[in-house]
């Protein structure tokens, strides 16, 4: 009996199985439930939409009470907090996700809303002891500290109007102020609109010559800041709305309410409905804590879609052309009580009674 030679050496387009990699590809997703990595199944693979690493990240550690609002700065590269325990915390949108600022003891009570400056790098914080206050975010120093209004300041926003920046305030003393912003700015009040009752959450118009007012009455008031006088009002809400948020386009202003309804207003100048409501949207529930939930409209869509936490500790975000619920977002701990959304990608940034987070 013969003995059969050795195996030919392989030539080139032969076929040739290779031993089983321990390492899963990077761009795919797998899953396992034990810590062998040779156990894990693919489940399929992603492409990101966005520039973030993952689908959702946390940033967590940097305050010790309550989170009562965030925004993206214009660029959207960087993130801002603030919270009950009267700090503003800083963050880069993009990996690694830092921490690299926090702003303590600006005041002596909660901070309770914040803007980025849109013509330099100013933050605009107001809080619980009346004061709006002015900090420049390239040395971390409070530039001005106003004692704005009598009682809770509860909501700041700012616009440019003929190249200079001007800022509103809410209070629970029944007025709005008008300021003017920057870090040479003066310490009294360019006009003061009254409301007669408390605000709870401004908006400026996308031509910055009206101010919309949510209060206490349930209405949405609509102020011309050049008349210094209330030109209408928007109806519909059952209870107090808790912030507003004009739409890309500046046609349509969103409305979450403390009655669980979220309403968006047609604000253009010629509406087709008598009631100018656009959208009546369900899904996103108030809570009994009383909370001043804060949404938003989605920018880099132009405005397709709106986000509002609810108490439920889950994000709701509706498509506005039909009014459906899109997504719910869920995995939070506490009531959420801020969303904003990312001015070029994406990515929304939702903050809770515990951390904020990016999806």
């Amino acid at each position: 009996m013969s003995k059969r030679g050795p195996s030919p050496p392989p030539v080139e387009g032969v076929l040739i199985k290779r031993a089983k990699s321990d390492a899963p590809p990077s761009n795919q997703i797998v899953i396992s439930s034990s810590n062998d990595p040779r156990n894990k199944g693919l489940i399929r693979s992603v492409q990101r939409t966005s520039g973030l690493e993952a689908p959702i990240i946390s940033l967590a550690g940097a305050h010790s009470a309550e989170i009562l609002s965030c925004r993206f700065d214009p660029t959207g590269q960087n993130v801002a907090a603030c919270s009950a325990d009267r700090s503003v915390s800083l963050w880069r949108t993009y990996p690694p996700n830092n921490n690299y600022g926090l702003l303590s003891n600006l005041t002596k009570a909660p901070i309770l809303d914040l803007q980025w400056s849109l013509s330099s790098s100013i933050l605009y914080t107001v809080s619980a002891d009346h004061l709006l206050t002015t900090v420049d975010l390239a040395t971390g120093q409070r530039l001005r500290k106003i004692r704005a209004h009598h009682e809770i300041v509860n909501t700041i926003d700012r616009t440019l109007a003929v190249g200079t920046e001007l800022l509103a305030t809410g209070s629970d003393d029944g007025t709005v102020k008008i300021w003017e912003g920057g870090d040479e700015a003066s310490k009294h009040a360019v006009a003061t609109l009254e409301v007669k009752c408390p605000v709870t959450s401004v908006c400026w118009s996308a031509d910055g010559a009206n101010v919309y007012v949510g209060a206490l009455d349930n209405e949405i008031h609509v102020y011309d800041i050049r008349k210094n006088e209330r030109v209408y009002s928007l109806k519909g809400h059952t209870d107090t709305p808790t912030s507003l948020s004009l739409s890309p386009d500046g046609s349509y202003l969103l409305s979450p309410s403390l009655s669980s309804q979220t309403l968006i207003h047609d604000i253009r100048p010629f509406s087709p409905s008598p009631t100018r409501i656009h959208r009546v949207l369900q899904g996103a529930p108030a809570g009994f804590e009383n909370t001043l939930l804060k949404g938003a409209w989605s920018k880099d869509d132009g405005g397709q879609r709106v986000a509002v936490g609810g108490a439920d500790r889950t994000v709701t975000i509706w498509e506005v052309e039909s009014g459906k619920i899109l997504y719910k977002l869920p995995g939070h701990k506490g009531t959420v009580t801020a969303v904003d959304f990312h001015p070029k990608e994406p990515i929304s940034t939702i903050v809770h009674f515990f951390y904020p987070s990016l999806f």
